[in-house]
C-alpha cells in the first residue's frame, strides 16, 4: 500500500512537471497558461490509459464476477488516491490561469472556485471519501470483476481531453475536432452508461438471472450506489450531445467557425 502511495504521490505531480518543461522546450510560443493546461489533460489521459488497462487485466482475470480476484482491483486504487488530490489542485491551477489572462485572478477565491467546479469537486471527494472505502475495506474478497469495469469507465477520458486542447488551440474547425468529439460520445456511452447495465447483466449471466431480475436479487445498497454513480455520467452525458448537436449544426459550425 504505502509504495504504491508514494509512487502515485511523485508519479502524476512529477509527470505534469515534465510536461510542461517538455512543452515549454518544444512550443516556446505557446503561453504559460497554455501548456499548464495540455499538461493537465496529458496527465489526465495517462492516468485513464493506466486505469483502462488495469480494469481490462480485471475483467479478463476474474471468471467469477462475485469472487474473482486479481491484486490490481486493489492496489490501483492506491495509486488512484494521490491523482484524485493532484487533479483538484490542477483544476484549481488551470482556472487561476485563465482567470489571470483575463486580469481577474484576485477574484478566484476558494469559494468560487468551489461553486463553478462543484460537480467535478463532489465526484473526487465521493471517489475519495465513498468508492475508495468500499472498494479497499468493506466489500471484503469479492467484486474484483466490478472494480475493474468501474477502472474502464476512463476510457472516454483521454477523448474529452483531446477535445479540450483542440479548444484551447483554437482548433474547433479541424476534422480531427469533429472526428473526436464523435469518439468521445462513443466512449462515453459504452463506458460511462451502457457500463452499468453490462454489470448487471454480467451478474445475471451467471446467476442464471434476466437482466431485469438483477435489480431485484442483489442488495438494495448496491443499487443505491450503481444510481449515484451513473447519474453525474448521464447529466455529463447530455452536455456532450448538447455540445455534439452545436458541432454539426452547420449554420452554427459556420459561425462559430
Amino acid at each position: 500500500m504505502l509504495p504504491t502511495l508514494a509512487g502515485g504521490t511523485l508519479f502524476f505531480p512529477g509527470l505534469f512537471a515534465l510536461c510542461s518543461w517538455a512543452l515549454r522546450r518544444w512550443r516556446p510560443e505557446w503561453t504559460h497558461t497554455d501548456r499548464v493546461m495540455i499538461s493537465t489533460r496529458l496527465v489526465s489521459s495517462v492516468q485513464a490509459v493506466l486505469a483502462t488497462g488495469s480494469g481490462i487485466v480485471i475483467i479478463r482475470s476474474c471468471n467469477d464476477v462475485v469472487t474473482g480476484r486479481h491484486w490490481l482491483a486493489r492496489e490501483y486504487v492506491w495509486f488512484l488516491i494521490p491523482y484524485m488530490i493532484y487533479d483538484c489542485y490542477a483544476m484549481y491551477l488551470c482556472d487561476w490561469y485563465r482567470a489571470r489572462d483575463q486580469d481577474r485572478a484576485h477574484s478566484l477565491t476558494l469559494r468560487s472556485f468551489l461553486s463553478r467546479n462543484r460537480l467535478m469537486i463532489t465526484h473526487h471527494v465521493v471517489i475519495l471519501f465513498v468508492l475508495v472505502p468500499v472498494a479497499q475495506r468493506l466489500r471484503g474478497d469479492l467484486g474484483d470483476f466490478f472494480v475493474g469495469c468501474i477502472f474502464t469507465a476512463e476510457l472516454s477520458t483521454p477523448f474529452v481531453s483531446l477535445g479540450r486542447v483542440l479548444i484551447q488551440l483554437k482548433q474547433q474547425h479541424t476534422l480531427l475536432y469533429k472526428v473526436n468529439g464523435v469518439l468521445t460520445l462513443a466512449t462515453f456511452l459504452c463506458c460511462r452508461i451502457l457500463l452499468f447495465p453490462f454489470m448487471y447483466w454480467s451478474y445475471g449471466y451467471q446467476q442464471g438471472l434476466s437482466l431485469l431480475q438483477v435489480p431485484f436479487r442483489i442488495p438494495f445498497f448496491c443499487n443505491v450506489a450503481n444510481a449515484f454513480l451513473i447519474a453525474p455520467q448521464i447529466y455529463w452525458f447530455s452536455l456532450l450531445c448538447r455540445k455534439a448537436l452545436r458541432l454539426f449544426d452547420t449554420p452554427q459550425a459556420k459561425k462559430d467557425g
